[in-house]
């Protein structure tokens, strides 16, 4: 595995490897990976002839209060755990590489960035599109992948790609959960004992309400009372949105039909988590 910090050399590499034929996938990262991560790898080395990694804690996506600054980082152990995966190469460069200064463009995809996630983060998907459109032009791969936890983070970048006629298929992947239903992720660590007792509810919220929706529960202000019960089970879950969503436009619904998103985002001390699972409803 070959580890690659300069642009220029790493569009090249990847270059190479299209003009001899070979396929190559793309799984961006802000590193201190988890089985959520290495389950991307996985999916790329499956389908693909080379796997390209990058690791960049891309400062454009935190708030000016936000844990840029503590954002977990371990790039001995990432590299350990993506060679074992069989990725080829690990993208990792630094914040002048990808910014150099002075940096004044940004790609901002609206409509969809505007609830959930989007109203608690303002400037956050529009760091997010603008660190993707940039590594899908370095790491020009005929496929990216993404988890699905992150749906808002995902919805932006297939319509960016739609939009915006980036040559890439992007792959969405189901979302990996520890034992208790709890969704992986890099500030899972931010939680301490009685907060990662507490962070399952999350889940349980959200089987809670896809149960009912599955059901036969139409009326989403009824689901959406159903899965705040359950959170109300424990003190110190501070929760910032939890609803029922179009899934394509994730905006809230009065009533569920078709591609319908249950989203939550909660605070437990430090850690902010989000949650979602996609349901297809028939009528």
């Amino acid at each position: 595995m070959q580890i690659i910090g300069d642009k220029r050399t790493m569009r090249e590499t990847v270059m190479e490897h299209r003009r001899a034929g070979k396929t190559v996938g793309f799984v961006p990262t802000m590193g201190y990976f988890h089985q959520g991560h290495l389950s991307l790898m996985r999916a790329a080395r499956r389908e693909n002839d080379v796997v390209v990694v990058s690791i960049f804690v891309n400062p454009l996506q935190f708030g000016p209060r936000e844990d840029l600054a503590d954002y977990p980082r371990d790039l001995e152990r990432d590299c350990r755990l993506a060679e074992a995966e069989g990725v080829d190469y690990i993208f990792n460069p630094v914040v002048d590489e990808i910014y150099p200064q002075p940096f004044l463009a940004r790609v901002r995809v609206e409509g969809i960035t505007e609830g959930l996630c989007g109203a608690f983060r303002p400037g956050h998907f529009e760091g997010v599109a603008t660190v993707v459109a940039k590594l899908f032009h370095i790491i020009p791969a005929q496929r990216a992948y993404f988890g699905q936890k992150d749906a808002q983070q995902a919805r932006v970048i297939l319509k960016m790609v739609e939009d915006l006629d980036f040559d890439v298929e992007v792959r969405v992947c189901p979302t990996v959960r520890e034992p208790d239903g709890l969704a992986m992720s890099s500030r899972n660590v931010y939680l301490d004992h009685e907060q990662r007792k507490r962070a399952c509810l999350l889940y349980r919220a959200l089987e809670k309400g896809r149960l009912l929706a599955e059901g036969g529960e139409r009326d989403a202000a009824a689901v959406e009372e159903a899965m705040h019960e359950v959170l109300r089970e424990e003190p110190g879950i501070e929760v910032e949105y939890l609803g029922a969503y179009d899934g394509l436009t994730l905006r809230p619904l009065r009533e569920l039909r078709g591609e319908v998103l249950l989203a939550v985002a909660a605070r437990l001390g430090k850690a902010r988590l989000i949650d979602n699972i996609p349901l297809l409803l028939e009528d």
